[in-house]
């Protein structure tokens, strides 16, 4: 039972969160400390701390470690944690994987289609305005950015938009100028 639980609470986190791992962090503990009482809020604190420290999304690696230490709390085998560190992990990204592998067979079966062609090229404008306003708001006193950076910005645009450069040959050739310019 306590795993039909672990995996349904962290599916639950994964399907109603959005914003990534940080995002996740209240919901998580509002479910294992509050609404379950798996863990103290204390212990909570810890987790994150260490999840923080670990390599990957804070998110998951909070999940990996509460699905362990639940079921360690309960007194299961060793096999038996690492089984609901693996659940609470899968769980809480199964729901972003069926997301994106639903919108992928959409995306197959309907490419070809003149209104939804339509429709993605109506967001060319909006994708250019959000990442125009990120790098406005990143445009702050204490990191200016110089003529060499709008030399290598003008430079990357008019290859990636004139030309059929692969983006990622673009930001890697950004980056070797970049390293260039500013570290000779």
């Amino acid at each position: 039972m306590i795993f039909f639980e672990l995996f349904y609470t962290f599916f639950f986190i994964g399907m109603f969160t959005i914003g990534g791992g940080y995002a996740m962090l209240s919901l998580i503990q509002h479910q294992v400390v509050v609404v379950h009482g798996w863990i103290s809020a204390e212990a909570f604190t810890d987790i994150v701390a260490i999840s923080q420290m670990t390599p990957g999304p804070i998110g998951i690696n909070s999940a990996t470690y509460i699905g362990y230490s639940v079921i360690e709390a309960l007194g299961y085998s060793h096999a038996a944690c690492i089984a609901g560190s693996m659940l609470a992990t899968s769980a809480v990204v199964l729901p972003s994987f069926l997301i994106t592998y639903w919108i992928c067979r959409l995306y197959t079966r309907l490419r070809n289609n003149p209104v939804f062609a339509a429709v993605l090229k109506s967001f060319k404008p909006l994708v250019i305005g959000l990442l125009a306003a990120a790098a406005i708001a990143l445009m702050t006193p204490s990191n200016f950015i110089d003529y060499k950076s709008w030399i290598i910005f003008a430079a990357a645009f008019a290859l990636t938009m004139f030309t059929r450069l692969s983006p990622m040959l673009v930001i890697v050739a950004a980056g070797i100028a970049g390293f260039l310019l500013y570290y000779p």
